[in-house]
Formats: structure tokens, sequence, C-alpha cells
């Protein structure tokens, strides 16, 4: 394996077995011993080129050989195959005409680190977020079915397959089980194959986590069950008996004999648990389950990171990783400042440690949003609900009814699966919870599915929440010391990556105000701004200086309610005004600005600079 970027010897067009098949239909005419050198080599191209463009690593090693074994049995793309959260397609990338190009995935103009239906036609649904696969597969599968109806006697073209695959992750997702629930009552003819790595980012929280654990620890049940019933269908006329039993005995025996007992009484016939990694027994199953009527789960135990020593042992730090030397396992690119992350997380620790009723709430990121420090420090004050984003919300509310005081640390994008519970239970109560909206704005590779683009505007329509927008990591601490003292509701919004590198403040004071702080004055052109952009507008007025033009840089750190006294003399002093934003345009803090001159009345030319409405 290479170290650098750019193709290894071994990868030479024609060098290797992947290089000389048509994929993914050669799948079908392979040997089993074919299959498996596919499988080593998918793998290897996958360590090299996330080495170099950092990526999701384990939970796409985790899926090799289930990616090859699906595409084996099915014929894609007229046969449907959906990637729940998708940050483990990449194995189905390479399986699926996207070979040569791979090496440019989650760079600029490069293939996406996630399905899109642009991309290709192999990636029937787009997905980026948690628990929607099984909803999207029921969904396409009553709609073919309903079409294959209208068009009896027409057609003899088989009805497609549909295929769901779901981590074990996003089975903590309650929409997942909605769409369990529903497929059951109406028998949809659909495979949901678990894949069972015990993980989502770090190890799996919940009930239904240890019901999965107990399944896959004790994979003699399968067998049982499976012997068991093939015993009394042998014996002369016990078959038949056991049958006229009635539906309570015959329960009573299916309870006994099943594992998968939650899912078969959803309506689905449970298969498992399988060898993830076995390609022969995954084809076996999967074979027998697509001949199956109804809605079918397959339960298959991979290993996250599998193949790579280091992402076996930290399957959490390579959910996602940065770049790094595939000899060693360690990040290649150099430290930077204090990540906004982490200062949110140290200040979280500092700040509970000085308040009991302090404790923090994450949906299955505790590393992600900062909050492992406060687990680590203090395990009692930390809650990991799982991929459960409006219970998590929902859980906050009830704690800031009994008087704690619930920070809910979330993704931008994931908060908004979240919007009617900070609306129903938080704001129209006026509950002290504070929202920490990590990766606001723009977040690099990871896409369109993981911009957090709207919470400006989604979060400002609601009444009775202030919003607060640091400009740097300092600002960040300090205000959500001053967000715990809010007597009502609060979101801090900050964006993902290194901070700016000023000094920490200790201990962390609340911050008071200004509200707007003017960093550069000017008299020509008003810039007005929100969150660490500022120095974007300082580097425009930079060079507008040079051509004579003088401007002025304000921060405003509080966004809603926003002070409109300090605003009015800012905007009547101006020729003209422009405001800076990494929120789309729609609703943002652009229209704010616009918003309070039309109400008072203030007549200026205004450019709004943000993400576009596309």
């Amino acid at each position: 394996m290479t170290e650098r970027s750019g193709k290894p010897a071994s990868s030479e067009p024609g060098s290797r077995l992947i290089d000389r098949l048509n994929l993914p239909a050669d799948l079908r005419t392979l040997s089993p011993a074919a299959l498996r050198q596919v499988a080593e080599e998918i793998r290897t191209e996958i360590i090299e080129t996330i080495a170099c463009n950092g990526g999701h690593l384990g939970a796409s090693l985790g899926v090799v050989e289930l990616a090859v074994a699906l595409h084996a049995e099915l014929e894609t793309p007229k046969d449907i195959l959906i990637w729940d959260v998708g940050h483990q397609c990449y194995a189905h990338k390479l399986l699926t005409g996207r070979l040569k190009s791979f090496r440019s995935i989650r760079t600029y103009g490069g293939l996406s680190g996630f399905p899109t239906r642009e991309e290709s036609p192999f990636d029937p649904y787009g997905t980026g977020h948690s628990s929607t696969s099984i909803s999207a597969a029921v969904g396409m599968a009553e709609a073919l079915r309903r079409h294959r109806a209208g068009q009896a006697g027409q057609s003899q073209e088989k009805v497609p397959k549909v295929v769901a695959v779901i981590g074990d992750g996003a089975l903590t997702g309650g929409l997942a089980y909605e769409a369990l629930n529903h497929a059951g009552h109406l028998r949809t003819p659909v495979l949901v194959v678990l894949n069972d790595n015990a993980m989502s980012i770090e190890r799996n929280v919940g009930a239904i986590s240890g019901y999965l654990s107990k399944l896959r620890t004790d994979p003699t049940l399968y067998r049982w069950r499976r012997d068991l019933e093939a015993m009394i269908h042998k014996l002369p006329g016990v078959g038949e008996r056991v049958a006229a039993m009635g539906e309570q005995l015959k329960d009573v025996i299916k309870a006994a004999l099943v594992p998968g007992m939650l899912f078969e009484e959803l309506g689905f016939t449970y298969v498992g648990v399988v060898n993830g990694h076995d390609i022969e027994e995954l084809r076996t199953n999967i074979r027998r389950c697509l001949s199956l009527d109804g809605p079918v789960l397959l339960h298959c135990r991979t290993i996250k990171g599998k193949g790579y020593p280091p992402a076996e042992r930290q399957p959490g730090r390579f959910h996602g990783t940065p770049r790094f030397s595939v000899r060693t396992g360690e990040s290649v690119d150099p430290e930077g400042p204090t990540s906004f992350t982490r200062a949110f997380g140290e200040a979280m620790v500092q700040l509970a440690a000085a308040d009991e009723r302090v404790v923090g709430i994450t949906a299955a990121m505790a590393a992600g949003t900062g909050l492992d420090l406060l687990k680590e420090a203090m395990p009692d004050r930390f809650f990991d609900v799982g991929i459960a984003e409006e219970h998590a919300v929902t859980l906050a509310a009830g704690m800031a009814a009994a008087g704690k005081k619930p920070v809910v640390a979330v993704y931008s994008t994931f908060l908004q699966r979240a919007f009617d519970q900070i609306v129903h239970d938080v704001c129209l109560q006026k509950l002290p919870v504070v929202f920490a909206v990590d990766r606001a704005g723009l977040v690099g590779p990871d896409g369109p599915t993981h911009h957090g683009a709207f919470d400006l505007s989604y979060l400002r329509i609601i009444p009775g929440l202030t919003i607060f927008t640091p400009k740097d990591e300092a600002e960040l601490q300090r205000m959500l010391a001053t967000a715990l003292q809010l007597e009502g509701p609060a979101a801090i919004r900050y964006p993902r990556g290194a901070g700016v590198g000023v000094p920490l403040p200790r201990p962390i004071t609340p911050l008071a105000g200004p509200w707007i702080e003017v960093v550069r004055r000017g008299k020509d052109i008003l810039f007005l701004t929100v969150g660490p952009v500022v120095r974007l507008a300082e580097e425009a007025a930079e060079n507008l200086a040079d051509a004579g033009i003088s401007c002025t840089v304000a921060a405003v750190r509080r966004v809603r309610p926003v002070d409109v006294q300090a605003l009015l003399p800012l905007l009547k002093a101006h020729k003209a005004v422009i405001t800076v934003e990494d929120n789309v345009l729609a609703g943002g803090f652009g229209s704010l600005v616009l918003e309070v001159m039309a109400e008072e009345g203030v007549v200026r030319p205004v450019a709004r600079a943000g993400l576009p409405d596309a």
C-alpha cells in the first residue's frame, strides 16, 4: 500500500482482477476464490484512497464482502439497493462503474462520499442522514408493486427486488421502526439487511443494542430453530398437529424458537445471525431471503474496520478520519489551533464542574461534538440517546422542566430532524435548554447532506429562542456560560474545524455584550457578519481600502434578539451595506438586516453574501 496520494503500482490497469471485470455483472460468474480476491482488492483500494483523501473508513471496510455478495445476487441497477446513511458505500461505488474515478472521492468536482441519484443509476436513492433506508425501500417496493399490478398481463418482466442495508447504529433511530412496522402491516416484498457491527460511531447504546448483542453472541439460537423445525416436519403427523393447535400455541412455540422475535412480531421473517465476511454464506442467505414472500430481515454480523488493524482497534477514530499514514494509521495532517468542538467540550467540563445542574446530551455523537470530554470527566452528567435527535431534544425539555440545565450538542444538519420538538417541547414552554449547534455552515468533503446551511433560517423564526454567533473559540466558551444563565432556550452556532487560535478564557465568564462588535472602522461600506466569516469581511475590507474605499466591519454576536439600538447607528452612518453569512440567503442573517431596515425606515443599498438557494 502507498503512503502518498496517487495510484500505487499495484493499481495499474490490468494488474488487478477488478480492473479486468465488467462490474457488477461479472460478479455473478466468478468462483468463490475470485470473489474473495475482488473483496481484498476493493478493501486495499479503499484504504489507500481514504489515506490520501480522508473519509469514512471503518464502516466501508466492514461491508466489503456484503457489497460483493449483494451485487453478485442482485441485478443492479434494475434491482434496487439502498445504503442507509450512505457513509459505508465505498465498496458499492467501486463495484458499480466508479473504479477509475474513485481516487477523486470527497474532493472538489469528484465523487461524493455518499450515494447520490445524480451520480449513478446504481444509486437509486440518496442518503446521508440516518435511519431513512427502510422507509425509502418500502415506498419504492410498494410503488413498483402497484405499477406491476396496473400492468397485469401486459409485461413478462419480473418485479425488481428492493433491498435496504441498515446498520445497528441506524436502527436506534425511531424512523426505522416506523418503517418496519408499516412494511410488516403491508407485507411489503422488501429485504432489510441488518449490518450489525455493534457500533454507530462509538459503541452503540440502549436496549435495542443489548437485544442485538444477545442475538449476535448466541448464533446457536438460529441453528436450533432451523434444525428443530426440520425435525418437527419430518415426524409423521406432528407437523400437521402443531399447525392445528391454534395461533396461541404457535406463538408460544415461535417465541421459544425464534431468536429475532422482535422483528417477527413486526411482520418480518428473520434470518440470522450470519457471518458478514463470508461471501458464500452471505450469498446463500441473500438468495434464500429473496425467494421468500413478504418482508424479510437478514441479520449479518460484521467488524467495523475489517482488514485494517488500526481501524479494527480504534473503530471510533476511523469512523470519519482525516488523511493518515497507511503504515502507522497516524494522521499526516498538521495540528492546528484548538477546534471549536474541542473548545466547547472543554467549556462543558469546566461549567458542569461549577454547576451541578449542567448536563450534556448527544445523539450518538459524543466525540464528534466534544461531549466525550464530559463523558470521561463526569459520566453521570452525560447522556447518549443513540441516533434519536427528536428524543434528545424532548429529553432535554423534561430535564429542564425538572430543574436541570441541559445542553444538547448536535450537528446543525441533524438538529433539523428535531424541529417540532424545538418548537413544541422547548420554546413554547420557554424551557432553559441550550443547543450547541456544531458544524454550522459549510463542512467540506461530506457534502450537501451534511452542510449546516439552514439553521439560522429555521431557528430565528421560533419565538423566545436566543441565538448566539461566536466569531472565535473564546467567544464560544463565554457564550455557553451566558446561555446557561438564561431563563429560556438558546442556541449557539459554530463551524467545523480549527478555531482562530485566540487565547481561551480562564475562568470562563459570561459575555454581557456588546452584541455588535466593530472590529474595523470606516465610512463608506458597512460589512455586517455572523460568526467566523468576519475574517472574510476583513480581507475584503483590506482589498477595498487599496482601491480607496473605506469599510467598517462589524461582528453580530447575537442574532436573536438582534440589538437594534446598536445596529441602527451603523446602518445610518454608511452609504451601503453588505451582509456576510454561512447560511442560505433565504430567511438568513441578511434577511434579518433587511427586515430591521424596513421596519426602521432605513434606506441603503444592500448586498447579501451567503449560500445560494440551490
